[in-house]
């Protein structure tokens, strides 16, 4: 059984800084591209970065570039996205999110295996 368990989100204010972490199991970490989404309350699920199987290639959303880095540990089966300059508008639940393949897909159909999510809120 496969399961993405997030954690790190948090309270924060404007301006600072949060890492979040994902722990895998039950998948071969290493076969598959790690992604992370966001979904504020009555808006869409919203890409915010993915990362290779190896680590070598990363995208980011638009709004996230520059802000955050999102990074792996496959040796510990760990995806990590550090946030850095934190606004209002990041406040979000983020989802842990994984697809076996190489390919740094942004849309939420493409990914097979979801965490619960952890919120992040960031206040003015």
């Amino acid at each position: 059984q496969v399961q993405l368990v997030e954690s790190g989100g948090g309270l924060v204010q404007a301006g600072g800084s949060l890492r979040l972490s994902c722990e895998v199991s039950g998948l071969t970490f290493s076969s598959a591209v790690m992604a992370w989404f966001r979904q504020a309350p009555e808006k869409e699920r919203e890409f915010v970065a993915a990362i290779s199987r190896r680590g070598g290639r990363t995208n980011y959303g638009d709004s996230m570039k520059g802000r955050f880095t999102v990074s792996r540990d496959n040796a510990k089966n760990m995806v990590a996205l550090q946030m850095n300059s934190l606004k209002p508008e990041d406040t979000a639940v983020y989802y842990c999110a994984a697809r076996v393949g190489d390919i740094l897909r942004t849309d939420t159909r493409s990914y097979d295996y979801w965490g619960q999510g952890t919120q992040v809120t960031v206040s003015s």
